[in-house]
């Protein structure tokens, strides 16, 4: 056993410098572009990344209207949802929802790629979708994210 004088450091709240990132949904894939984004606001590419806070950028997509869905899934996956009351669940299919609320698709994605506790519903708060090109963050100025 090593019993020298090596510290793990541990990085402190006002430590933690968040940036602000503009991403292109255009011709992108709905999982990988999902996928990314879920890195981005939880941290994961930041060198001093620590699991238990919340460390991540803030994440604007526009163009949620035209993201690429493979294979057959706007007719074939399905959104469920359940008030708690006998008779009362409901499937919507993808289609539906991209007609009507696009950036519904995105922020569902991203959500299910964060931790189901309080850090994934303070971490959810970090992604702003918007279906055309138009968003109100630019006095943020949001960085352009390569992909």
């Amino acid at each position: 056993m090593y019993k020298g004088n090596m510290l793990t450091s541990s990085i402190k709240k006002d430590e933690i410098k968040r940036d602000w990132y503009l991403f292109d949904a255009e011709d992108k894939t709905l999982g990988r572009l999902a996928s990314e984004i879920a890195q981005v606001i939880r941290g994961k590419k930041k060198p001093f990344y620590t699991p238990n806070l919340d460390m991540g950028d803030f994440v604007v997509v526009i163009n949620a209207d035209k993201i690429y869905l493979s294979g057959d899934k706007k007719n074939q996956k399905k959104y469920f949802k359940h008030s708690g009351y006998p008779g009362s669940e409901k499937e919507i299919l993808l289609s539906t929802v991209q007609d009507k609320q696009p950036e519904k698709i995105l922020y569902n994605a991203v959500k299910g790629m964060l931790p189901h506790n309080k850090l994934g519903r303070k971490l959810i708060k970090h992604l702003k979708v918007y279906a055309g090109t138009v968003h109100p963050h630019e006095s943020q100025q949001p960085k352009p994210y390569n992909l």
